[in-house]
């Protein structure tokens, strides 16, 4: 099978099991939903977060490359493995990161908190979880992986539900951007930061507030116009700080 059909079937899956992940996350634990609400995560509209099927595409050649290379034949070869991993994670995950916050004025999340962090997007204490994600993967995921990837050489007509992904995928980017855009006009008019989840629960809690529809996959739709919502959401507003 070839590599493209490979990665592209790893981002496919990556991406909709990190949605999973993530959407517990954000129930539970997420300090930018202190009502503990089910909140559509991620930068899309639909079911997937690009980052995770990123992800899982780095964390498979990282792996395949420690078994050729026999990396993960002992101990000190398998820290190693995991050490690359937790990198390879943490860097994707900053450069995603800081491409919306410079570009669009837009934070997906937020490590301020955490001690050691660069910009709130990335942390040592995340960096460890990536690491520990990577050893389930490696013990626990990637032979299953590699099963399913036999399974799909010899079964390639289950390739058109990727196809149908990847189309799905690209109309909900272009949307998903469309919203960002006014998103970002108002964040420059502003001169602040937009707090993506922080404003997806405030819109969710003003609709119920309301007696409203809340919407779970199209988080900012309302009956009000999305600059009013911005406006009311103090919480979801960052300010910029400029060096002087």
């Amino acid at each position: 099978m070839s590599v493209f059909l490979t990665l592209a079937y790893l981002f496919f899956v990556g991406s909709v099991f990190g949605w999973v992940l993530e959407l517990f996350f954000r129930k539970f634990f997420s300090s930018s939903n202190p009502e503990h609400k089910w909140i559509n995560p991620g930068f899309c509209t639909g079911p997937y977060l690009p980052i995770y099927g990123c992800g899982l595409c780095v964390l498979y050649l990282l792996a395949s490359l420690g078994e050729r290379w026999s990396a993960g034949s002992s101990a000190g070869g398998k820290l190693l493995l995991f050490a690359l991993m937790a990198l390879s994670m943490t860097v994707i995950e900053y450069l995603a990161g800081l491409a919306l916050l410079k570009w669009a004025k837009l934070r997906l999340w937020d490590y301020s908190d955490c001690r050691g962090n660069v910009q709130g997007l990335i942390c040592p204490l995340f960096s460890f979880f990536w690491a520990v994600l990577g050893a389930l993967y490696y013990f626990l995921v990637h032979p299953h992986v590699l099963q399913a990837l036999d399974w799909l050489a010899h079964n390639l007509a289950f390739s058109f539900v990727i196809g149908w992904f990847f189309g799905v995928f690209t109309l909900d980017v272009a949307y998903s951007a469309h919203l960002v855009s006014h998103l970002k006009a108002f964040a420059e008019e502003n001169q602040v930061v937009v707090r993506y989840e922080a404003l997806k629960a405030h819109i969710q809690s003003a609709q119920r507030a309301a007696e409203r529809r809340v919407h779970f996959f199209f988080s900012l739709r309302s009956e009000l116009p999305l600059s009013e919502h911005l406006k009311n959401a103090k919480g979801a507003l960052e300010e910029i700080r400029r060096r002087i």
